[in-house]
């Protein structure tokens, strides 16, 4: 089932709503280096990662730490990425220390998650809290003031971070950004469209931080592993977000049994794409399912 062709319809419509690529055709940014080329060539990187792990039976937690990714020259030429020419998609490897490797390096979700003209380590936060761990973010409280620009000299002369630190100082707001600021922040080393800088502004990028439990945060590769750290939550998210699309509805309270044991089945096998799917295809909730 996975080895024919038809099955490429499972990149474009479930991981382009899973992982946001619908949301591209959309964006509309302020970054002087962006273009249409580079709009879908973030699109076809995120779809040929995906479809890999899915033609290759690979495991899904490839999407976290994959030692590679698809390039085209004009992606690479964006990532830095030296010696790779044409229009042509190519696979490249990337080391340990590359800040591309997985998902939380690629321009489709960095830029998808970041507002016209700067990063928005809140909606970054609040994307892989919702989209790989499946933690519902924290809603803020009614009356909350959420503009970071609303005084035009304090942009001048504050980075983002620093904006944010006044910003939580209102214990309101603290309850909320203690929990996504710390994710998004470790990802600021990345600009609005995924380009990598060492400055924002004027100021030094400082991508340190605390998660609620306590692990240091100071780079995408620090964020990285701490995901892989908690690759049963992203296993399990991975897992109701392909149930539901196989059931064509919200997973329900009474399905997380069946999620739970198409898990605990699928680290037989490293939770590899294929064993996922077949646990979804064997449950009760796929086929009992009612046609209309």
């Amino acid at each position: 089932m996975i080895a024919d062709p038809k099955s490429d319809a499972i990149t474009r419509n479930f991981a382009g709503q899973w992982l946001s690529l619908r949301e591209l055709a959309a964006v509309q940014t302020s970054a002087p280096n962006f273009d249409e080329n580079l709009r879908q060539s973030f699109r076809r990187e995120t779809e040929l990662l995906f479809s890999t792990i899915v033609h290759d039976d690979r495991p899904i937690v490839d999407l976290l730490d994959a030692d590679y990714t698809f390039v085209d020259e004009r992606l690479a030429r964006h990532y830095g990425i030296p010696n790779v020419h044409g229009s042509y998609f190519r696979r490249v490897a990337l080391d340990e220390a590359s800040p591309r490797r997985g998902l939380l390096g690629h321009g489709s979700m960095l830029t998808a998650t970041s507002v016209a003209t700067r990063t928005s380590p809140v909606v970054r936060g609040k994307w892989i809290l919702e989209n790989l761990l499946g933690t519902p973010a924290p809603i803020p409280p009614p009356g909350t003031d959420t503009n970071l620009e609303k005084d035009p000299e304090a942009v001048k002369t504050t980075s983002l971070r620093q904006r944010l630190e006044a910003h939580r100082s209102s214990p309101a707001c603290a309850s909320c950004h203690k929990i996504m600021d710390p994710i998004g922040l470790a990802l600021e080393n990345f600009d609005l469209v995924g380009t990598w800088r060492e400055r924002d502004g004027g100021t030094p990028i400082d991508a340190s931080g605390q998660l609620v439990d306590g692990t240091q945060l100071g780079s995408p590769g620090d964020l990285r592993r701490a995901l892989l750290n908690r690759r049963d939550a992203f296993v399990t998210t991975a897992t109701e977000r392909l149930l539901t699309y196989a059931l064509g509805r919200p997973v329900q309270y009474a399905d997380m049994p069946v999620v739970r044991a198409i898990v605990r089945r699928a680290a037989a096998s490293q939770y590899r794409f294929s064993a996922i799917v077949l646990g979804i295809v064997e449950s009760a909730p796929f086929q009992m399912k009612r046609k209309k």
